[in-house]
């Protein structure tokens, strides 16, 4: 059964491996896209290489790159480090935009969130994000403080007043988070940038899940057919992203457990 959803590679899925056979392996493994992590892009960079290098390997592999990965510190500083991390995000959207992406992930922060100044520093990202060529998303993460769920992600989304806001979508943290599932029915498909696709383990404890805790699509007990469901219910029908940090996996064949990924993750969407 067609979904529609276009399948995609974070390449954290593969971290150890350097980023032009990231790039190589997404696209024997079968996917359409791979989301780029700027630490890696770095590294090539610092290497000897050039942002050049990874936009002719995504071309050459066929490859969209629909998310870089990710812009820090943006939210709620003020003063002198906020003036450093919006020189950092600008850096950043420059390099999205050089590696054909038309979003990068804005994360949130880890501490009590200041939802105005939020709000405000999300329009200014946006703002540069039109200069540069590739926008900013706000990412909720399930295990932060106070930022944990579709609803805050929205909040801001709706009050920084700018129609380019959109969010980065994912299962793990709709659960570790506590956000209901059925909270995607509050979006329309517009405001959704990209969907990480992964899924979570009964245990350890819900409350104390991280990142290293993620497993394939299936391998959990997140109810992916709701999750896929009200994707479609919006009228989503883009990215889904295999996005894990499983060591055990990055130990493996790295061309296998992307090939496994997309098979985990074609069965869950279209169940």
């Amino acid at each position: 059964m067609a979904t529609g959803f276009q399948y995609c590679l974070n390449s954290s899925t593969i971290k150890p491996v350097p980023i032009l056979q990231k790039i190589e392996i997404a696209a024997k493994a079968g996917y359409v896209g791979i989301e780029l992590w700027h630490d890696d892009i770095d590294a090539h960079v610092e290497s000897g290489g050039s942002v050049a290098d990874v936009r002719k390997a995504v071309d050459d592999a066929g490859l969209a790159v629909p998310t870089t990965i990710h812009i820090h510190s943006w939210f709620q500083p003020a003063g002198e480090p906020h003036q450093q991390a919006m020189d950092e995000a600008k850096r950043k959207l420059e390099i999205a935009a050089a590696v054909g992406a038309p979003h990068s992930v804005a994360g949130p922060p880890h501490g009590q969130a200041d939802r105005e100044l939020g709000a405000k520093h999300y329009r200014e990202l946006l703002e540069l994000g039109r200069q540069f060529g590739a926008k900013p998303s706000i990412e909720y993460l399930g295990f932060v403080e106070d930022f944990t769920t579709i609803e805050d992600a929205l909040g801001i989304m709706e009050s920084c007043g700018d129609s380019d806001a959109t969010v980065i979508l994912d299962p793990f943290h709709c659960f570790v988070g506590g956000g209901p599932i059925e909270s995607i029915g509050k979006l329309t498909a517009d405001q959704i940038a990209m969907s990480h696709f992964n899924d979570a383990p009964a245990d350890p404890p819900r409350e104390t899940q991280r990142d290293p805790d993620r497993v394939m699509p299936g391998d959990g007990i997140v109810d992916l057919k709701l999750y896929c469901d009200m994707l479609r219910k919006v009228g989503y029908d883009r990215w889904l992203s295999l996005e894990l940090f499983n060591r055990a996996l990055w130990e493996q064949d790295p061309l296998e457990v992307a090939k496994l990924g997309l098979e985990k993750m074609r069965a869950a969407a279209e169940a």
